[in-house]
C-alpha cells in the first residue's frame, strides 16, 4: 500500500516523479484501511540528510502490506546545522514531543557522522538515548542503519565497536544464516549489500551479546542481526537504503575533497562497485584534474553521468525484501497488541510465536 503525504515534505512529490505509489492524505481519509505510522529519525549531516530522508522513505514505500503508511521524518536539536538543512526540518520534520504524544508503530534511526573516538561524547548520544529508552516500551520494533546499530549495542550490550585500518566501503557480497527467521524470509540466501564505515562491530561481540546475526559476509562481517527477543531490535551494519548512485556521491565528495586539499591522498574506488569501463573513467578523470590542480586551472567537470551509466544496483531488491518483511511483522505485532486483551495463549513477549 502507498505512502501517505501527510504534509509538504518534498520527497512525497519526487517519489511521485519516480513512479511510486504516494497517497495524498485527503484520498487516504476516505480509504478504510489499516495505517501504520514509522517514524524516521534522520541524524545524517545535511548534505546528506534529504537524501537518506527520501532513501528510507521509498524503502518503507515498497512495502506490499494491506496498510496506509504515514512516515515521520525527525531530528535531534542538538545536531549542528546550517541555515538550509534547519529551515527543511522546521518546514517538514516532525517534533520527537508530539510524536511521543499520539504514538507510533515503529521506528528507523539512521546513521551519523562522528567527530569524536566514543559515540557516548557525541551531542546526539543523550537525546538519541532518551529516544530509545522511549522507543524500547512504546513501539513494536526499532529498525538502525550503520552507525545507529553501533550506538545501540554499545548502549545495550556494552559492545565497543573497533576501529578499521582503512575505510570499509563498497559492495560486498553476503550470505543468510541457517535457519528460518521472518525478517528473511522468501529472499535469496545470497545477496549483495552496500557498506560504508570506519568502525565495526564483529559477527562474535554480536553473538556473544546474544544478538542473532541473520546474515554475514566473509569481507565485512555482519550485516543484518536481530535483537534476542527476535524482533524489538533489528540492527543492519550496511545500508540497504542506498540509490544506485550513492556510492558514486561518496567517491565524488572525496574526490573533490582531495582536489581541495582536504585530504593527502585520493580515495580508493569503493570496492566491487566501479566496472572496468567506469575505473577508467575516475582514473582518467582524476590525472587529468590533478593536473589541472597543478597547473593553477579550473578543475574539469566531474563526469557524473558517465559514471552514473556504468554503476548497478544489485542490492535494492533484497533490502526491500528485508523492510516489507519487518513492516509485516509490525502489522502483525501491532494488530494483535490490540486484541491480546480478548486472546487466550498468547504470550505478550512473543506474539508472533517465534521461540
Amino acid at each position: 500500500m502507498p505512502i501517505v503525504a501527510h504534509n509538504q515534505l518534498p520527497t512525497f512529490q519526487r517519489l511521485r516523479e519516480r513512479g511510486q505509489d504516494v497517497l495524498s492524505a485527503e484520498k487516504a481519509r476516505h480509504q478504510d484501511i489499516r495505517e501504520l505510522h514509522i517514524g524516521l529519525l534522520n541524524m545524517m549531516p545535511d548534505a546528506a540528510l534529504a537524501a537518506t530522508e527520501q532513501q528510507f522513505i521509498r524503502l518503507v514505500g515498497a512495502c506490499n502490506q494491506i496498510a496506509q503508511l504515514y512516515v515521520y521524518p525527525f531530528s535531534i536539536p542538538e545536531l549542528r546545522r546550517g541555515p538550509e538543512a534547519q529551515e527543511h526540518i522546521r518546514q517538514h520534520y516532525s517534533d520527537f514531543s508530539k510524536l511521543r504524544e499520539q504514538g507510533l508503530d515503529a521506528l528507523i534511526i539512521t546513521g551519523a557522522n562522528v567527530a569524536n573516538p566514543s559515540l557516548d561524547r557525541e551531542p546526539f548520544w543523550k537525546p538519541l538515548m532518551e529516544i530509545v529508552a522511549w522507543a524500547n516500551d512504546n513501539v513494536a520494533s526499532v529498525l538502525c542503519s550503520c552507525l545507529a546499530t553501533h550506538a545501540l549495542v554499545k548502549f545495550k550490550h556494552g559492545i565497543e565497536r573497533t576501529r578499521l585500518p582503512k575505510k570499509q566501503w563498497g559492495v560486498y557480497r553476503h550470505r543468510v544464516a541457517s535457519g528460518g527467521h521472518p525478517l528473511t524470509s522468501e529472499i535469496n540466501t545470497r545477496f549483495d549489500a552496500p557498506h560504508s564505515r570506519y568502525n565495526d562491530v564483529s559477527k562474535q561481540q554480536l553473538e556473544q551479546a546474544g544478538i542473532r546475526v541473520l546474515a554475514c559476509s566473509d569481507e565485512v562481517g555482519a550485516h543484518l542481526a536481530v535483537s534476542p527477543d527476535l524482533f524489538r531490535i533489528v540492527y543492519f551494519q550496511g545500508h540497504p537504503e542506498y540509490d544506485s548512485v550513492s556510492l558514486l556521491k561518496e567517491y565524488k565528495r572525496e574526490v573533490l575533497r582531495f582536489l581541495n586539499g582536504e585530504r593527502n591522498e585520493a580515495p580508493r574506488f569503493p570496492e566491487n562497485y566501479f566496472s572496468d569501463a567506469a575505473g577508467n573513467i575516475a582514473t582518467a578523470y582524476l590525472q587529468k584534474a590533478s593536473d589541472a590542480r597543478a597547473g593553477n586551472t579550473s578543475l574539469p567537470a566531474f563526469p557524473d553521468e558517465e559514471l552514473e551509466a556504468l554503476v548497478n544496483n544489485t542490492w535494492g531488491d533484497t533490502g526491500k525484501a528485508i523492510v516489507n518483511n519487518w513492516l509485516g511483522m509490525v502489522y502483525r505485532v501491532t494488530n494483535l497488541d490490540r486484541r491480546l486483551q480478548f486472546m487466550d495463549g498468547v504470550d505478550p513477549d512473543d506474539p508472533l510465536g517465534l521461540r
